[in-house]
């Protein structure tokens, strides 16, 4: 099985809270990145070989800024190269501008069949903040829009805003929760180095939730989301019984997936070994490279059992299931901090049985700190 990950790097404007890589151009020459995709297509097929394609995604950036011709013909390539099986999940990101929501039904006939919906926030004053172009209005808009076009709809949300309050986003989210979605990503704000937002928290120009409110409002969004039938299977996501993002549930349970694009991260299986790939950041780099030389790999590095086992417990731990240890590519003893975790458990805050390890609800609060502490040192 692999899963495809295709990065649009392009968006009409730079958010002050992302860290992904994104860009922002006056032009985008669509033919040399229709043929730069294409050849780097080709490439993964003879790497990866025969495999069966168990979901696509189109990730940036702003991919919904792409020509849908363009999305058609990278599918048509993708459905060439590895038959693309009847009715996988084929997600695009999208914003809510009108411009791209006037896409939507030529997407869908293009082939893509779930849209992921970049909200972010159901307040106009919030928006403002989050330096979205959209409004309120047009997130509606596009929300009802996607509803019509896709098979499957997601939106994103953040929330953990400065000054938001208990009741001021329960009842964003009891908004939100009336569309009826079967899948919601409901992110808390962080401050990631290299930002506008790192820049001006660092200068005291506004500030966060503090742990203890960030913790109420996270507890909060599972319970009202578990109301409506959305189960957070995962720290960040909540969705329908049989709804879960099955491209991102390859992310979480360590399966083999390829990152085409600029600045996009893969992890494949080649000849009984695990590889961790990343393609050139830089747009132009990596056009030209793809173009030129055939090649849109930065970095090709053969991962140790070590290495890959401390991989899956930081992706696995962040779902809702019990992490299956006999997965492990090494001894545990290599990998896991037995002492650490008989604290863990007597503290309530993991699960673990000598042949499966999960976080508590109180667990996910502090994922990252346990995580910290369970794993050896590389």
């Amino acid at each position: 099985m692999l899963a495809l990950y295709l990065h649009w790097p392009f968006c009409a404007s730079k958010c002050p809270y992302c860290d992904f890589n994104s860009h922002v151009r006056n032009s985008i020459d669509v033919d040399a990145w229709r043929a730069a995709f294409i050849k780097e297509l080709k490439r993964h097929r003879l790497l990866t070989g025969e495999r069966q394609i168990s979901s696509i995604f189109f990730g940036g950036g702003t991919p919904s800024l792409m020509p849908p011709a363009l999305v058609q013909d990278i599918l048509s390539e993708i459905d060439r190269l590895w038959n693309i099986p009847t009715n996988i999940e084929i997600t695009l990101e999208a914003n809510p501008n009108s411009v791209e929501v006037d896409n939507f039904k030529t997407l869908a006939q293009a082939g893509i069949n779930r849209v992921s919906l970049g909200i972010q926030s159901l307040n106009p004053d919030d928006l403002k903040f989050l330096g979205r172009l959209h409004s309120v209005d047009e997130g509606r808009r596009a929300i009802e829009t996607a509803q019509n076009c896709f098979k499957r709809v997601s939106f994103d949300l953040i929330y953990a805003r400065p000054h938001q309050t208990l009741a001021q986003w329960e009842s964003e989210l009891r908004d939100a929760l009336q569309y009826g979605t079967e899948h919601l990503s409901l992110y808390q704000l962080t401050i990631e180095p290299g930002t506008a937002f790192a820049t001006r928290h660092a200068r005291g120009d506004f500030t966060l939730p503090n742990e203890d409110l960030a913790a109420d409002l996270y507890e909060m969004t599972t319970d009202l989301c578990a109301e409506r039938g959305l189960i957070g299977y995962e720290v960040s996501n909540y969705a329908k019984l049989g709804c879960e993002s099955q491209h991102n549930l390859a992310y979480w349970l360590y399966q083999d997936y390829a990152g085409i694009g600029p600045g996009a991260h893969g992890r494949l299986t080649l000849n009984g070994q695990g590889h961790a790939t990343k393609q050139y950041r830089a747009p132009e780099t990596w056009l030209s490279n793809c173009l030129e030389h055939d090649n849109g790999f930065d970095e090709d590095t053969i991962l140790t059992p070590q290495e890959q086992a401390s991989e899956m417990l930081l992706m696995g731990l962040r779902l809702n299931r019990p992490f299956d240890l006999g997965r492990l590519p090494c001894l545990t003893d290599d990998v896991l901090d037995f002492t650490a975790i008989d604290r863990l458990v007597k503290s309530e805050l993991i699960v673990y049985d000598e042949t499966t390890l999960m976080a508590t609800p109180q667990g996910r609060l502090c994922l990252n700190e346990i995580l910290r502490l369970i794993r050896r040192p590389e």
